[in-house]
């Protein structure tokens, strides 16, 4: 019994083939059978949500369940890796502690409230309308303005080109804001 645990010793194996230990002599039965963690999971590419950089990701789930967020070796961008904050992009998605409920603070209170999504939504239009509508200038010195410097916009990088162009359109000629900046992705 002993000899035949001995002869399955990785070590031993690479004694009796004269191996350099750097191929299949070097695994024991446990690691030649070790499977990745995304073993079976589809894989769906997508872009890093972070910086503007555009880090490729491989997206791996199975059964409806996020399996894990890696680098995609295929990008021309990041080769498949990732600084600290992509690589946790997993854990962004998983964490417990993750809120996933709008929280609200109305003013001077001390407490937070949980507001639905479509109540919340409604709010920050109705304050941006209304802002807008006060400090709107149609003209200056007889001069045509149609602008307001009330309201800003701070665009993400999640976004590419495209969505970028359109929300800039939306908010310099539709709400007349001349306060924007934009992050996109070509």
């Amino acid at each position: 019994m002993l000899k035949e645990l001995l002869s399955r010793w990785p070590l031993i194996q690479q004694i009796k083939t004269g191996a350099n230990g750097n191929g299949i002599e070097s695994m024991s039965e446990r690691t030649r059978n070790l499977r990745p963690k995304f073993d079976g999971a589809k894989a769906t590419p997508s872009i890093c949500p972070y910086c503007g950089v555009g880090c490729g990701q491989l997206v791996f789930h199975k059964d409806n369940k996020l399996i894990s967020i890696e680098g995609d070796p295929k990008s021309p961008i990041s080769r498949g890796r990732l600084c600290p904050k992509g690589a946790a992009t997993y854990q962004l998605h998983t964490h417990p502690g993750r809120l996933k409920k709008v929280r609200y603070r109305r003013p001077y209170s001390e407490q937070w409230e949980e507001l639905d999504l479509e109540t919340a939504m409604d709010m920050v239009a109705d304050r941006l309308w209304d802002s807008r509508n006060r400090t709107f200038q149609e003209t200056k010195d007889d001069e045509t303005l149609m602008q307001t410097t009330a309201v800003a916009h701070l665009g993400g990088a999640t976004l590419d080109i495209e969505e970028n162009y359109l929300i800039k359109k939306l908010f310099t000629a539709g709400l007349g804001m001349v306060c924007l900046s934009n992050q996109a992705r070509i």
